[in-house]
């Protein structure tokens, strides 16, 4: 994993005067193309580092530099731990558990008190979730490609993408990268990626824009919906809209106005309350609703 490959290296370099590429590619196991990549993240996040070349050269930390914890107080070492814990439930292995521990390690008098935030990023898809993270983030860091089957509404097709960032929203995970199909950046849902495999194919780090994840953005609107809710359903509108998305009517009955993007994932969704739901506008989506429901009949005899 290459974060606690970075780690290690740091460490190496906090405890030994010098070092060299060659030293560390051999203890972590990689190229020295790798380390010297790492190498070069390090500097990135302000670590400074010097590399000298020739007889005596090596890889070391300048002088002077030392790692204050003092500017990190209590409560920033327990959001600190919280988000590496949340990370670890989704991760399916100890990588994050044992980093923890090691910023835990003599930083006790900033740690006080019981956890107070918990996060778990797991969910039922957690067995076939993690390998896939896990596969990601080493091409990631390995700045390889990656291919894999995609699952769309326009139907399924092989895909080879550059990899750059993997988005945790909307209650699921995304791949953010360059598909070569599309020569474009697109957003990839991991629960609809199947066979995920890192390539032995590099590729040239594009300068990637960090994908617009905005509610505006990927779901613009332009479907206006207006529909009636039974009052038992008041419970889900706000879960899933929020307290404001509704007006009570005299008989109980909860109006429900809002902007929607799709129509398929409208009817979806709508379908899902059965009779407790009964769709004013679009007109269109109430057609659907109806042949919906008249197959639906057909099929369990409702209907001759």
């Amino acid at each position: 994993m290459k974060i606690d490959r970075l780690i290690g290296i740091l460490s190496i370099l906090l405890q030994e005067e010098k070092t060299t590429a060659p030293e560390l590619a051999e203890r972590f196991e990689v190229s020295r193309r790798t380390i010297n990549r790492d190498i070069e993240d390090l500097c990135k996040a302000g670590i400074p580092i010097r590399t000298a070349q020739g007889t005596g050269g090596g890889i070391s930390i300048m002088d002077g530099y030392r790692m204050d914890k003092t500017i990190l107080t209590s409560k920033d070492m327990q959001v600190i731990l919280a988000g590496l814990r949340s990370l670890d439930s989704v991760s399916g292995s100890s990588y994050y558990s044992q980093l923890m521990e090691k910023i835990q390690a003599g930083s006790s008098e900033f740690i006080s008190g019981k956890d107070s935030v918990l996060i778990d990023l797991s969910s039922w898809y957690r067995d076939s979730l993690a390998p896939k993270i896990e596969t990601i983030q080493d091409a990631i860091g390995d700045r390889h490609l990656i291919s894999f089957r995609y699952y769309a509404p326009s139907g399924e097709r092989e895909r080879t993408v550059e990899p750059y960032y993997l988005v945790f929203r909307w209650s699921s995970w995304y791949l953010w990268g360059w598909c070569e199909d599309r020569k474009d950046y697109r957003l990839f849902k991991l629960n609809r990626m199947d066979k995920v495999a890192e390539t032995d194919k590099e590729f040239i780090c594009r300068n990637a824009p960090m994908p617009d994840l905005s509610t505006e953005k990927i779901f613009p609107g332009g479907i206006k919906v207006k529909a009636l809710f039974t009052s038992d359903m008041k419970w889900r509108l706000v879960e899933e809209f929020g307290p404001h998305c509704f007006t009570e009517n005299d008989d109980g009955r909860l109006l429900f106005t809002a902007d929607y993007t799709d129509m398929e994932n409208l009817v979806t969704w709508l379908m899902t309350f059965g009779a407790k739901a009964e769709v004013i506008e679009p007109a269109e989506a109430r057609d659907i609703i109806r042949r919906n429901a008249e197959e639906t009949l057909k099929i369990y005899g409702g209907l001759a």
